[in-house]
């Protein structure tokens, strides 16, 4: 159900005025995160939101910006970078439809930790963020929702760190790729395609090597 009515929103954002839409509150619902609120807070927490549209490339918000709102992704795939001290560019996480991103306040922090941009075409919702301790006041399974993205970030940053100390970069692409697949792989005629752009320098700055690797790998 959220799947077709996010195409179906996209479609509308298209043809509407700035890429806005009107969200229904039945369809967030279905969700997970928002599944047992009560209708009249959902009412609420819909009323305060903003609906963008953006385009592949495009860039939401930026590494030590002010966080001044936090995310829904209903639309599309994001990827998220952060620029290490030694002038690094790495991708930390990919946002899945469904997922919240972009809440600083949860981490006690006045910035965004990385920049997200636009893998593909995406729709998103986003409220700002000093609305962030009155919605987990009145739904407090939006605290439990960031909380266990915050450790699965932990957990898959643990992961890529002992992937990077013990394994060699052949078996980091190979656990990458599979990793892309499991979450947006979609099953063709010949053989399971990942449903956004991705190129080898993504791949690269996911396993902590250079797009000439990656390319060897793949050109092997």
């Amino acid at each position: 159900m959220f799947a077709a009515q996010a195409r179906a929103w996209m479609n509308m954002a298209r043809e509407g005025r700035n890429g806005t839409v009107k969200i229904d509150r039945m369809v967030i619902k279905s969700l997970p995160l928002f599944e047992k609120m009560a209708d009249d807070e959902l009412d609420k927490l819909i009323a305060c939101a903003s609906s963008r549209l953006v385009s592949q490339g495009e860039t939401i918000f930026e590494q030590g910006q002010p966080a001044e709102n936090f995310f829904l992704l209903l639309h599309g795939r994001l990827k998220v970078t952060q620029v290490t001290p030694d002038g690094q560019q790495i991708i930390v996480r990919v946002v899945h439809p469904g997922d919240l991103f972009g809440f600083a306040k949860a981490l006690q922090r006045e910035d965004y930790p990385g920049t997200a941009v636009a893998a593909a075409e995406s729709l998103t919702l986003s409220w700002p963020t000093d609305l962030w301790p009155t919605f987990v006041e009145h739904n407090p399974r939006l605290a439990v929702s960031a909380m266990q993205t915050i450790g699965q970030r932990l957990e898959e940053a643990h992961t890529r760190i002992r992937e990077m100390s013990t394994q060699e970069v052949e078996r980091r692409v190979a656990h990458t790729v599979l990793r892309l697949v499991k979450k947006a792989g979609r099953q063709e005629a010949d053989g399971i395609r990942i449903d956004f752009p991705i190129s080898r320098q993504d791949i690269a700055e996911m396993t902590g090597t250079t797009l000439h690797t990656v390319s060897r790998i793949f050109s092997a």
